[in-house]
């Protein structure tokens, strides 16, 4: 009897369960014969990536007042907009919307309606170009809009409603970034790159301006925004204590540098001036790095999905090594070798490079490289390329030296190398380089770990 009250109850569930099943089957069915197929971002060159990224490099060189740490922030803002511009065309990737601090929701495509994702990155590049550039010269302004309506007409294809709604995704998205950027500290950092109010220390061991005559640069950047919460959460790691004792190790790191740049090969001032990215006349030593990303992208033959993601890696990189090797600069105001061997061992000595302007330690070079390195090596593995940032340009009769194109057979080791062109260009000691390659690897490796898939 017992049995025969089960199945009473359960047959009439069981038939329930079975139409509550093929409806929504039979929904699934007309949902997927109704929606257009989307071609996802892979299917795509990564044209529309590199030329921007081109661009945007040129824009860092031509606008007044990008500096390193003002052009870091730059290339952060428009890699994080190229990812997310497309990052809903790449199947099995997401959004960094809710995992970088403060950045709580960005628009959505259209669910069902067809979307050309070159077009969205397009749209969305010159958008958030516009804004970070505001200061850009008329003709370099001129060059964003000549770009966009270029690679709009080349990728535009039959479907004019498809490629509006595509462009204005792209925009919005652009726009929602853009609105973002501005609570960051660093808003417009172009316009005080060295503020009167910061007043540098003055004790012993203590940066001071150097030989050039500016500075400090940028004594406030390190309170910005950090893209990462666990870049900000980064402790400050102490530098090695001052000291003029000809023994002790704060002696002996100065004497180093010294003794290695009154005897510099012709190899090594090749090094020295391949890695200088003076800001004057490159595109700075992040610009450096962004486009070592778009050779490998080049050179990878990298589709469009993968190229976004690509520079989004290492424009927040090199943005959130700025952010805290700066703060580490002027929470410890460490002096640069100039100071400290002009003042305890040769008063006549000269460094191979002019000193920056704002504290040694720890070095913004090493940093950012290391983080670029880092993010890299996660998306490419071990690869050999060729470094020809530098190729074409004139004689650095100065110093003797012409800039031939450096071949790697790792990222890593374009890290190590931009660090230790900055101890042989006499304006970095050992401690200041191998600091910041340990601090930069660590940013690397954070921004490795978010989900991006």
């Amino acid at each position: 009897m017992r049995q025969r009250y089960f199945l009473l109850i359960l047959r009439p569930l069981a038939g329930a369960c079975v139409s509550i099943i093929l409806l929504l089957l039979s929904s699934c069915q007309t949902e997927l014969e109704v929606a257009p197929a989307v071609p996802p971002a892979s299917s795509y060159d990564a044209v529309v990536a590199t030329k921007w990224s081109a661009l945007t490099l040129q824009l860092v060189r031509q606008s007044p007042g990008f500096t390193p740490p003002v052009a870091a922030r730059a290339l952060g803002y428009a890699g994080l907009t190229l990812y997310e511009s497309v990052v809903a065309g790449m199947p099995g990737h997401r959004s960094l919307a809710g995992q970088l601090q403060q950045l709580g929701s960005l628009p959505q495509p259209e669910f069902g309606p067809a979307y050309r994702w070159p077009l969205s990155a397009n749209a969305a590049q010159a958008s958030i170009l516009k804004n970070l550039f505001a200061n850009a010269p008329a003709a370099s302004r001129a060059r964003i809009d000549s770009l966009e309506g270029a690679l709009a007409r080349a990728y535009a294809g039959p479907d004019v409603a498809t490629a509006e709604r595509s462009a204005a995704y792209g925009r919005a998205v652009a726009e929602a970034i853009f609105a973002w950027s501005k609570t960051d500290g660093g808003h417009e950092g172009y316009l005080r790159n060295f503020p009167s109010s910061y007043v540098p220390t003055t004790n012993p061991g203590d940066w001071q301006p150097t030989e050039n005559g500016l500075g400090p640069m940028q004594p406030y950047w390190g309170s910005n925004r950090t893209f990462l919460a666990l870049d900000a959460a980064m402790p400050m790691p102490a530098p090695l204590p001052y000291s003029v004792l000809p023994t002790s190790q704060y002696y002996a790191q100065y004497l180093e540098v010294y003794a290695k740049n009154i005897s510099l090969t012709q190899e090594e001032k090749e090094l020295a001036v391949w890695w200088a990215d003076d800001p004057s006349d490159t595109f700075t030593p992040p610009g450096h790095s962004y486009n070592l990303a778009r050779i490998v992208v080049n050179a990878t033959q990298a589709d469009l999905g993968k190229a976004a993601e690509t520079f989004a890696r290492t424009g927040i990189a090199v943005a959130d090594a700025f952010v805290i090797c700066w703060k580490c600069k002027y929470t410890f105001n460490n002096e640069r070798p100039y100071t400290f061997v002009r003042r305890v061992i040769d008063p006549n000595w000269v460094p191979f490079w002019p000193s920056p302007p704002f504290p040694g330690y720890s070095s913004g070079h090493a940093t950012q490289s290391a983080a670029t390195a880092v993010v890299l090596e996660g998306l490419y593995g071990s690869l050999t390329f060729t470094d020809d940032s530098h190729v074409g340009r004139g004689r650095d009769v100065g110093r003797a030296t012409d800039f031939k194109a450096r071949t790697f057979h790792s990222f890593w080791e374009t890290a190590e190398e931009s660090a230790l062109s900055r101890f042989l260009g006499g304006i970095h000691s050992r401690q200041d380089n191998e600091v910041g390659l340990r601090e930069g690897r660590k940013i690397g490796q954070h921004i490795n770990s978010l989900q991006w898939k």
